[in-house]
């Protein structure tokens, strides 16, 4: 097949005819499948399932001569701080080990910015007449929502191979209101991205305006390949503390896709003296949070070498998936010129951007097909892709056989869309 471009208009017509044929038929066969949120699949599920065959003897209650069933350690069992030291590679000391949710820890962060002020705010965030916050698109969409929920002005920063573009960021935190970013520096959501050495050096290095510019750093994805090997990472907080900024940054990190979404672990680090300030904030709100899954997790995974033989077996199940939606983009869509992707290593995503001004109404073609997927712009600030280009695909939870189904119908909708953009 031809790039669709060059077809011609009798030939564009012939096509559209023929996919709509093949559309009806798709969608006659009623299925409803599910590509909306990286979700793990069953398999990945039943994988950890034996986590909960621990802590059957008094003993396993026990942690470092704490009683993991009791009130106390507000910022964590210190064997749980450990463990998330050594994945993350900064200081025990550094690391708050809180509930399920590394989401609920980066709202909380900026709430008790907003309601309390950080270590250097001259006033609580509330107080400033406005408060803007960089947004590297396309981006993660909760990540989006919990800064718009604050009032605050998201600004889009563009997101380059290596990153978010740092000229545009160096540029915004010249404005005294901007006090932050959202960054996922590690196989970023959705577009796969690993962060350069030289963009993380450089978001080290910012002389923002405001003195309590905050680095919101979700590593999310920090052991999750699914293909070759483990990719190291340097510690961002060493980096910051090495640029004179050790202040500057919170980084976040959970067991949601390592164990149990949900019933995992959820930790946050900072400087210490960033840690002295959120514990003193934090203290009327919480007395602590879940131990006994907290020393769960501590049994299971043990260190982050057991955690990375755990990542391979996950990757076992993963890769296939993600073979799946490359290859049969390749096949069916690279021919016709119509759109863009990235082949990530790791992660959970596939970003794909479509013919510009199609997006919508591909999610729409899927929909009336039976194929749910993230909606149109919401890797945007505001929902709003000024191109309405970008998708993101999630192949975790399906099957390989039901994932297939869906990226049939996906590469079709794809095709019509381009096709009535180009004139039927």
């Amino acid at each position: 097949m031809k790039p669709y471009a060059q077809l011609t208009p009798e030939e564009r017509k012939e096509e559209h005819a023929r996919l709509q044929t093949e559309f009806s038929a798709l969608k006659a066969q009623g299925r409803q499948l599910n590509m909306a949120r990286g979700k793990p699949g069953k398999q990945q599920l039943d994988l950890v399932s034996d986590i909960f065959g621990l802590m059957q003897d008094p003993k396993d209650y026990v942690s470092d001569g704490i009683d993991v069933r009791n009130y106390g350690e507000m910022n964590g069992l210190p064997a749980a701080r450990r463990l998330f030291a050594d994945i993350l590679g900064c200081k025990p000391e550094q690391v708050f080990v809180g509930g399920n949710s590394s989401l609920q820890l980066m709202y909380d962060a900026i709430a008790k910015a907003y309601t309390h002020g950080l270590l250097h705010s001259p006033r609580p965030w509330c107080k400033e007449e406005t408060v803007k916050w960089l947004c590297p698109a396309p981006g993660y969409d909760r990540h989006f929502r919990v800064t718009e929920t604050f009032g605050f002005q998201l600004v889009t920063i563009p997101m380059t191979d290596g990153g978010p573009d740092m000229d545009a960021v160096e540029a915004a935190v010249k404005d005294p209101a901007v006090k932050g970013i959202w960054c996922v520096p590690k196989y970023s959501n959705p577009e796969g991205v690993i962060y350069s050495q030289e963009t993380i050096r450089r978001l080290a290095a910012l002389s923002p305006a405001a003195p309590d510019f905050l680095i919101m750093w979700d590593n999310a994805y920090c052991v999750h390949e699914f293909e070759g090997d483990y990719v190291p990472f340097p510690d961002i907080l060493s980096v910051c503390a090495e640029a004179g900024r050790p202040d500057m940054v919170f980084e976040f990190a959970s067991t949601s896709k390592i164990t149990l979404p949900g019933a995992g672990v959820a930790c946050f680090a900072c400087s210490e003296a960033n840690m002295a300030h959120m514990e003193k904030v934090l203290a009327p709100q919480v007395i602590s949070f879940d131990k006994v899954n907290q020393q769960r997790h501590v049994l299971y995974l043990k260190d982050k070498a057991r955690t990375l033989e755990l990542m391979k077996k996950h990757a076992a199940i993963m890769g296939p998936k993600f073979r799946s939606v490359a290859d049969t983009l390749d096949k069916e869509i690279a021919p016709l010129d119509i759109a863009s992707w990235r082949r990530p290593k790791g992660g959970y995503f596939v970003s794909f951007n479509a013919m510009p001004g199609t997006a919508r109404r591909t999610l729409a073609l899927c929909k009336e097909a039976g194929v749910t997927m993230t909606s149109a712009g919401a890797t945007f600030p505001y929902g709003k892709d000024p191109q309405d280009s970008n998708i993101r695909i999630a192949p975790s939870l399906p099957p390989v056989e039901e994932l297939e189904q869906a990226m049939r119908v996906f590469c079709v909708c794809v095709k019509l869309a381009a096709l009535e953009k180009l004139g039927v």
